[in-house]
């Protein structure tokens, strides 16, 4: 069973917007990814602002920071 996972980054980020794009097949596959605005909470802006788009596991809480390829991904869900 694939991790439910949250992605953080914010409106008019391109690199955002490609991660999304990466992320669809597995998506399309049963991977459940909530979209997070980092711009809408303070404490999470001051820490992601200069990292985004950024990955991460609900259930263990790692992390997988831009820039990142749908192998990255497959190796994240697997090990991360």
């Amino acid at each position: 069973m694939l991790p439910q996972c949250q992605l953080f980054g914010t409106l008019g980020c391109h690199l955002c917007e490609v991660a999304q794009a990466l992320l669809m097949p597995f998506v399309e596959h049963g991977l459940l990814v909530e979209l997070v605005d980092i711009a809408e909470h303070e404490y999470m802006f001051e820490g992601y602002a200069l990292r985004i788009p950024v990955l991460r596991r609900c259930d263990t809480g790692a992390e997988l920071n831009w820039p990142f390829a749908a192998e990255h991904v497959v190796e994240f869900l697997r090990n991360g």
